[in-house]
Parts: structure tokens; C-alpha cells; sequence
């Protein structure tokens, strides 16, 4: 049966990202492709990258976020893209995620023995932080904490965005020293 899918492209606060948003489900843990050979197993990814100047496919929940490099400008690309996507659910049977990269599981789903104050790093995380920054085409996940210094993972529309050290520092730093009184600073890794 082919599956009629609407795509609609959303503008990131990142001008070298844009978001895709379906009406549905793609996958509930991010996953992430820098170049055509890692996607070579995803057949949906492998196609985005055939775009001159994509080089990066974000999936998540019910959106792709790509990253260009270059002076491409998004308003030539969006209606192909928009295109691709829908006619790859139109012509495929098959799941949009096959050949899922090992690094897809969510660094914040393993199952890691955590304390209780990394718990509520955590779960600050995932109740205000995750919602607003998936809003904006991007992943956040924590990596780690230690002497009072919060490490987390930016993905998508969030690795390289220019205002994205702005929001680390002057929203999410200041949510998590009000929330988390323990956290003194907070800093970002690309993954």
C-alpha cells in the first residue's frame, strides 16, 4: 500500500539547517549520517545527501534536519527535497530507517547506573530542554557531569549553529543553575 506523507520544510535558528517535518512517525531515537557512505544503507538518507551541499542527515521523531555547507540557498532546495522525501514513502514499502548506525541510541537511553543527582540533570533535561531544542530541528543528550560541570551532546540543526553557544549559556545554564542549584556551568560537545 503507498503511504501518502505531507512534508512541510520549517527554518532552523541555525541558516546552514533546515527542518522537514512529516505527518509521520520516523524513528524515536535520533540518527545521524555526516556523509553518503555512512547513510549507504538507508536508502531515504543516501538520497538526501545526493543534494548539492547536503552534508549532514539528522531523523528524529517525526522530522529530518539537514545541514549544508556552501553558498546553496535553501529556497532552491526546499520544494526537491520536500519531494524526494514524500515520492521516497510513496514508491518504498520498506521502513524509512534500514541500516540504523550503531551511534542512533540515544546516549541518555543506556542503561547507565546514574546518582540521584545526575537523575535530575537528566530529567531537567528531558522535561524543558529536549522539547524546545527538537522544536528547532536539533538533539541535546547528556553526556556527562562532574565537579559541578554539565557536558551535553548538540546534534542536527544544534551542531554548529552560531546561536546555539547563546542558548547554552544564556538559556540552558541559567535553567539548570535555578533548577539543579548543584550545576555551576554548562558546556556542549558536538557529537
Amino acid at each position: 500500500m503507498k503511504t501518502l506523507v505531507t512534508v512541510y520544510a520549517e527554518m532552523t535558528p541555525n541558516p546552514q539547517a533546515m527542518k522537514f517535518v512529516t505527518d509521520i512517525f520516523l524513528c524515536e531515537n535520533p540518527i545521524e549520517y555526516s556523509s553518503t557512505q555512512q547513510a549507504e544503507s538507508n536508502l531515504l538518507a543516501k538520497r538526501l545527501f545526493e543534494f548539492e551541499g547536503v552534508k549532514n542527515v539528522f531523523i528524529l521523531s517525526n522530522f529530518i534536519t539537514l545541514t549544508k555547507e556552501g553558498q546553496q540557498d535553501w529556497y532552491e532546495l526546499i520544494t526537491p527535497i520536500r519531494e524526494t522525501i514524500r515520492n521516497y514513502f510513496l514508491d518504498n514499502d520498506a521502513p524509512v530507517l534500514t541500516g540504523i548506525p550503531a551511534q542512533a541510541v540515544s546516549p541518555s537511553n543506556e542503561i547507565v547506573s546514574s546518582t540521584e543527582l545526575e537523575s535530575k540533570i537528566k530529567s531537567v533535561l528531558e522535561e524543558y530542554v529536549r522539547p524546545a531544542v527538537e522544536q528547532d530541528g536539533g538533539a541535546i543528550d547528556f553526556k556527562s557531569y562532574k565537579d559541578g560541570k554539565v557536558t551535553l551532546l548538540m546534534r542536527g540543526s544544534c551542531s554548529g549553529c552560531p546561536s546555539s553557544s547563546v542558548t547554552l549559556k544564556g538559556g540552558i545554564e541559567n535553567l539548570f543553575k535555578k533548577m539543579v542549584p548543584e550545576v555551576k556551568e554548562v558546556v556542549a560537545e558536538e557529537a
